[in-house]
């Protein structure tokens, strides 16, 4: 009699022809025999990059600028910014977001003593104008002023220095978030400027100090050896991207992303070569790739780590439009059995909705996986909020929507040459999240919760017992799916924390 078994070993599920996402295969469970809090998702973004967690942002002009990466960064995760602007305005954002230790931006006003504030529209949609002795920021601290105590004002023509809150304090720009609260604290301030430099970086306030404390408590985030936040960038294939690159290393960049929808190309191998020969302490990160031999072509021209997905992404068309790709689940399995040989992270780039999606790619090879859809809409994310149908929202959109395209994205779909512009992305709304400080940490809570289950206390952990069949996986029918999501209820509520 033959012998039954549970499942499927993940080699023979995934050399069967089919094209599977996250979706279509579940994991069985396994032996427990630690608690959740023992789970360590440590891991990294390439060789060189420590985290302290597996999440990424996605180099969107809609999800990740100076916030998002100073925030990622704050988590223990990293940002990748996006180059859909010119080099020396993304080099600026690489600079904002490094040139502080707290997870806060909020692009201050500067005003002089003897400017004069109009109308409300001076503040910018902000709390505060920041006075300085030149009106610049690189200037000399003078004093503030709240938008509440302008609007109180009698007579509002008179100059800025008849009724500032005079201050020439300020706390240095590697300051943690203890180290401001305790200062406001002892000087009875609202709000007070980090200064690097001589330049005046932010201006923080005790409201939001108090904000991020009521948020799960940070560990000691992603920093480099300047003691700086880590920070990457993106940029493209083309000649003038080394001259992009140039200043992003300039700005301190601790990573870059080659940002292609394919990037198994003599462009992507050409410009890699180029990187690893002109800076080779610089980690390279390679993509995007959905085959073994697009990894294989890439690791042999030196990335430091692939980038994985290709049409996977909620806002994606490639498929669609192309015909070209590979379900998500597959493409990570593929890539990351031959990158691990290597020793070459791989990044799960899209079709993250859940965090039962993020388990299932890190356990299926992956060592980060990368998020668009699901960081955007965050108080963190670009943009402003706006309302429709009684929701409030943030637009996103896919770097290969027409829209995007406009901005120079269309390099990345190697359409930036061509007369006609064919769209590989839509612009849509995602709906107000909150900040990424508040739901992150919930997100990797749920993550070791799904690697306990799995008997795995680490990523390596769970690596191995996919490899050495240990861990069993089945494909799901569309029946399983619904029964395995919410189903039989009139109504219902859903909190994830």
């Amino acid at each position: 009699m033959a012998a039954i078994e549970d499942g499927f070993a993940a080699y023979h599920l995934f050399s069967q022809g089919y094209s599977y996402t996250y979706d279509d295969v579940i994991f069985l469970p396994h032996y427990i025999d630690f608690p959740t809090d023992s789970v360590q998702l440590g891991t990294r973004l390439s060789r060189n990059i420590p985290l302290n967690i597996p999440c990424v942002s996605s180099p969107m002009d809609t999800v990740t600028e100076s916030h998002m990466a100073a925030s990622m960064a704050a988590l223990g995760g990293f940002g990748i910014v996006h180059s859909n602007l010119n080099a020396s305005d993304q080099a600026a954002l690489v600079r904002a977001a490094k040139s502080r230790r707290v997870p806060i931006l909020s692009n201050p006003v500067f005003k002089s003593p003897s400017d004069r504030i109009a109308s409300l529209d001076d503040f910018d949609s902000k709390p505060y104008v920041l006075v300085t002795e030149s009106g610049a920021a690189r200037s000399k601290v003078v004093g503030y002023v709240a938008k509440a105590d302008w609007e109180k004002l009698p007579e509002k023509e008179v100059k800025i220095y008849d009724y500032m809150v005079s201050s020439s304090d300020y706390v240095p720009w590697n300051f943690d978030l203890e180290r401001i609260g305790s200062y406001l604290e002892e000087k009875g301030r609202d709000v007070v400027a980090m200064v690097k430099d001589d330049e005046v970086v932010d201006l923080v306030s005790k409201e939001e100090v108090d904000t991020i404390k009521g948020y799960p408590k940070l560990g000691a985030g992603t920093v480099g050896p300047d003691g700086a936040w880590m920070v990457g960038a993106a940029i493209g294939t083309r000649d003038e991207d080394k001259e992009r690159l140039e200043h992003l290393v300039k700005a301190g960049i601790n990573a870059v992303v080659i940002d292609s929808s394919q990037g198994n190309s003599s462009y992507q191998i050409d410009m890699i070569k180029f990187i690893k020969l002109t800076y080779p302490g610089l980690d390279v990160v390679g993509g995007n790739v959905v085959t073994i031999s697009q990894a294989q072509n890439l690791i042999q021209a030196g990335v430091d780590g692939l980038r994985v997905g290709m049409g996977s992404g909620s806002i994606c068309t490639t498929q669609e439009v192309c015909a070209v790709g590979r379900g998500q689940a597959t493409a990570v399995y593929k890539v990351a059995s031959v990158a691990s040989q290597f020793g070459v992270p791989v990044i799960a780039d899209g079709g993250i909705s859940n965090s039962g999606h993020i388990v299932k790619a890190l356990t299926l090879g992956a060592s980060t996986v990368m998020m668009g859809s699901f960081l955007a809409g965050s108080v963190e994310a670009p943009g402003t909020y706006e309302y429709q149908n009684g929701y409030r929202v943030k637009k996103y959109r896919g770097m290969g929507s027409l829209e995007a395209m406009t901005k120079g994205s269309d390099q990345r779909y190697l359409g930036d040459k061509a007369k006609l512009k064919i769209a590989q992305g839509v612009v849509g709304r995602v709906a107000d999240k909150g900040s990424v400080l508040k739901f992150v940490p919930y997100t990797m809570q749920a993550v070791k919760q799904g690697f306990q289950d799995l008997g795995a206390s680490s990523l390596q952990s769970a690596h191995n017992l996919l490899r050495s069949s240990v861990l069993r996986l089945e494909v799901r029918t569309g029946a399983a799916q619904v029964e395995g999501g919410i189903h039989g209820l009139v109504s219902y509520e859903k909190k994830s924390f």
